[in-house]
């Protein structure tokens, strides 16, 4: 299957492709495309960069008809207020030639204005999970017209607390409904809301959950601290090839850390946004790094899963994230759309365990390089490095043999533990498996 025509779309769909210049279908899009069109609940499971969102609304488009009913007919549930505007804006290039009225609601902005949107008809709703909820319980928003349900980046919609207000809409829903579901990762947490409420679904799975995309090349560095951290970081991206470089951190906190490590160096080729910046500032923070104003934008990982830019020529992990399917959805930026891409995460001693989560998460080994011997080594080490100093615990001395008194007795049978130790390497074995191969550590210039 080689063309959208063997998907069988409607003349206006494959009109709007071509204006978007779009020829052929992904994978996952022609896997997809006749599971959702035979109206049974369909679980998708691809990384990001695999084409997921067309893979669905190719699919609900053509079966989509006309009607001037108030209440929307789909609903989308998305993680993020910028993966809203994401598939919004997908959804209106899709429909050029279509009469679909689509719109998107999130929090952090004016509920009356979406109140009015709402009243004025949709026929599809794309929305944040918490802004749903509350214009549900308003009684402006009615759901018991919803007959496709689709929920998109669901791991990360579960990873950042998502999940009561979820549980309450699919609750809300009418009970005969299409479910269709995508996800990167596959953990307990969305595999538990699939055995709830679906219905048998469908399975598609392009790539083992897990595995990296085989277009972006992985490179590890094994780096003292955070300020040789940004001494190797200032050298990578002074090198020509570095042309779109989208740099992830654990928190806002270092963001705005790291930023003002860097913008001396770099000035304008490089933003920075997090969950601190006003919306506005996002959208275009996100704009200007699309269409290279800034070659260089660092972010945290919120924030990055509304981000479907083109031609990220690498992402950059300046630290581990806090879990291993966190590493997939970062990587998965670059490599995107057929082409090549390259990852480089930058780890300390104490990273090392995440590392070997991400290692037996994807069941490969993260290739190591040495730092290049012209980077200096910082011996100055930042608050969080530095190691805590406790005050010795004072222990009474008790002389002679123990004696029991009257009120002793033993413990009982189950209170009685033994520090079996190393309970951290066994839960993580027990959770991801053992790596079926551990090819040897390479070593080599960068």
């Amino acid at each position: 299957m080689n063309s959208f025509k063997d998907l069988k779309l409607n003349k206006p769909q494959l009109k709007a492709l071509n204006d978007l210049g779009i020829d052929s279908p992904t994978p996952i899009q022609i896997k997809a495309s006749p599971a959702i069109n035979s109206g049974k609940d369909v679980v998708g499971l691809a990384q990001t960069g695999t084409g997921k969102t067309f893979a669905y609304l190719l699919p609900l488009l053509k079966q989509l008809k006309y009607s001037d009913q108030i209440q929307p007919r789909i609903l989308i549930l998305v993680p993020t207020r910028e993966l809203v505007m994401q598939v919004v804006e997908t959804v209106k290039n899709l429909t050029n030639y279509q009469n679909v009225r689509v719109d998107g609601v999130f929090g952090g902005v004016n509920i009356n204005n979406q109140r009015q949107m709402v009243h004025e008809g949709l026929d599809i709703l794309v929305a944040t999970p918490g802004r749903l909820y509350d214009l549900s319980v308003s009684g402006v928003l009615r759901l018991a017209s919803i007959q496709k349900l689709v929920i998109d980046e669901v791991d990360e919609m579960l990873f950042i607390g998502f999940r009561p207000q979820l549980v309450n809409i699919l609750d809300m829903l009418p009970k005969k409904r299409q479910n269709i579901l995508f996800s990167a990762t596959l953990t307990d947490e969305v595999e538990k809301v699939i055995e709830d409420f679906f219905n048998n679904p469908k399975k598609i799975e392009i790539v083992p959950v897990g595995t990296p995309l085989e277009k972006i090349i992985q490179k590890g560095y094994e780096i003292p601290n955070y300020n040789t951290k940004v001494n190797f970081l200032n050298s990578l991206l002074k090198e020509e090839d570095f042309e779109k470089v989208l740099i992830f951190v654990k928190n806002k906190r270092i963001a705005d850390r790291l930023f003002e490590n860097l913008k001396e160096a770099f000035g304008d080729e490089i933003n920075v946004i997090h969950s601190n910046k006003s919306q506005n500032f996002r959208f275009n923070a996100i704009d200007q790094f699309e269409n290279k104003i800034h070659r260089i934008l660092i972010a945290t990982d919120i924030v990055s899963r509304g981000m479907d830019i083109k031609e990220v020529t690498h992402v950059i992990n300046f630290d581990t994230p806090d879990f291993p399917e966190q590493y997939i959805h970062r990587i998965g930026r670059t490599g995107r759309a057929r082409k090549n891409g390259i990852a480089i995460t930058l780890f300390t001693k104490k990273e090392e365990e995440s590392i070997l989560e991400i290692e037996i998460l994807m069941l490969t080994e993260i290739p190591l390089f040495p730092l290049p011997d012209h980077i200096e080594i910082s011996k100055i080490l930042m608050p969080e490095e530095k190691d805590r100093i406790y005050e010795k615990e004072i222990v009474k001395k008790v002389s002679g043999e123990f004696v029991p008194g009257p009120s002793f007795h033993e413990k009982s049978k189950k209170n009685s533990k033994v520090n079996l130790g190393g309970s951290y390497k066994r839960e993580i074995k027990k959770k991801y498996k053992k790596p079926k191969t551990r090819p040897p550590k390479t070593k080599g210039k960068k």
